[in-house]
């Protein structure tokens, strides 16, 4: 029924964690709309880099399931981003797709993030974002940047020692990671990313879990064909119900959006008609298609079957970074000046992991990312059937900013 040079002295480390009225001046909670305006310009920005980010990262990923946190790596680069100067800051602005002054940028990605956080507190679901600054004992940073990052992103600087200390340090970035993201990230900085040269890890981490919130029943789950490809198949549970949804047809696709208890976050699934259709999908992605593809949905009585699946995926993103454009963060030519006065600091590595686990109950989710731095159509009846047992594109967001907190795709579910 139709019912997102100088000498180098020491290195900056980068981690992300994973898992997505009108105004009244009487109002205190109600943002004014400049910074409505911002806070949209952030999450457009953030949904464009994501589609760049997920085009270098498919490729280099062939024939392998892909999941990441967009959020969660945008928030830790801006967090970065603070301290860059120059045409450093150039180069990140533009491969970022920050369109913003520093100042704005940053209060519009802590309303996002205090948002976010008050769903997951106050919500059907559990949703939590954290952000972190580890620096050197006895390295000095600039007041200006500290207060930056913990006025609009709640990092306090802690201390730890790279230089004498390193495994330690590395145990206990690594254990704020697990114990934000309820365990499921764990070992997100592997042993030789942190050097003597470290000065600096700036982390952001993400945890969701939330329930469907029409569920599927378990005594529907059957093992069913999922065709990888058009001559390789594999016996995969999928789930299945008949209930309504919003659902769309375009050429080539179907579109689900699953929402989560409180439906204040969804997942979408974009489906392929083909079997081998996704490739031509995601050559073919935008963010205004994306946007486009996303109002179409209307609500229909659909017959949906979807694999239960859980993957991991890590990544470490500076050479695709660096083939984005932001080339002189990671060599001597960087300028970080704005975290410490002086032009000693590049990134030396920033590595993702991210986690997702998606059953007949709802979905659990987790992702971190770390910055290092060193010195140096209508259908028509019966209900339509959305048959996922083939490789597809999903992601979760944020319904009332559009905010895209995981993208990923699967290609085989077992």
């Amino acid at each position: 029924m139709l019912k997102g040079h100088k000498s180098c002295v020491g290195g900056l480390v980068i981690l992300l964690a994973i898992w997505v009225i009108p105004v009244g001046a009487e109002k205190n909670t109600d943002l004014k709309e400049k910074d409505k305006q911002n806070q949209q310009k952030v999450v457009e920005g953030n949904t464009e880099f994501m589609l760049d980010l997920y085009g270098r990262l498919r490729q280099e990923n062939k024939g392998k399931n892909l999941f990441f946190s967009p959020y969660s790596i945008s928030t830790a680069l801006a967090l970065t981003y603070s301290g860059a100067r120059g045409q450093t800051e150039e180069q990140m602005a533009e491969v970022l797709h920050f369109l913003l002054e520093q100042e704005d940028l940053h209060k519009a990605f802590s309303q996002l993030q205090k948002k976010l956080n008050e769903g997951g507190r106050n919500g059907d679901y559990k949703l939590h974002v954290a952000n972190a600054l580890w620096g050197q004992e006895g390295y000095d940073f600039l007041e200006k940047f500290l207060d930056v990052t913990k006025k609009y992103y709640g990092s306090e600087l802690q201390q730890v020692d790279f230089i004498r200390a390193r495994e330690e340090a590395r145990r206990i970035i690594n254990t704020w990671v697990e114990g934000k993201t309820n365990n499921k990230i764990k070992d997100l900085i592997k042993p030789g990313v942190l050097t003597e040269l470290t000065r600096l890890v700036l982390t952001n981490a993400i945890y969701f879990k939330g329930d469907w919130d029409l569920q599927f029943e378990e005594k529907y789950t059957k093992k069913l064909p999922f065709y990888v490809t058009g001559d390789k198949q594999v016996k995969a549970p999928l789930m299945y119900q008949d209930s309504e949804f919003q659902y769309a047809e375009v050429p080539g696709m179907q579109i689900l959006e699953l929402p989560y208890k409180g439906k204040q976050l969804s997942m979408v699934v974009f489906l392929p008609r083909e079997v081998n259709g996704l490739g031509k999908l995601e050559n073919e992605l935008t963010t205004k298609k994306l946007k486009e593809y996303i109002e179409t949905l209307q609500t229909w009585e659909v017959r949906v079957y979807l694999p239960k699946f859980k993957m991991t995926s890590q990544f470490s993103l500076k050479q695709v970074l660096q083939a984005l454009g932001m080339k002189d963060a990671f060599s001597a030519k960087a300028d970080f000046s704005g975290m410490n006065g002086r032009m000693d600091l590049f990134i030396s590595a920033v590595v993702h992991k991210a986690f997702i686990e998606v059953n007949e109950e709802g979905t659990e989710a987790a992702a971190a990312t770390a910055v290092v731095m060193e010195a140096g159509a209508a259908p028509a009846s019966p209900p339509p059937v959305f048959r996922a047992d083939h490789p597809f594109l999903f992601l979760i967001r944020d319904n009332e900013t559009g905010s895209i907190l995981f993208l990923g795709r699967l290609l085989n579910p077992v």
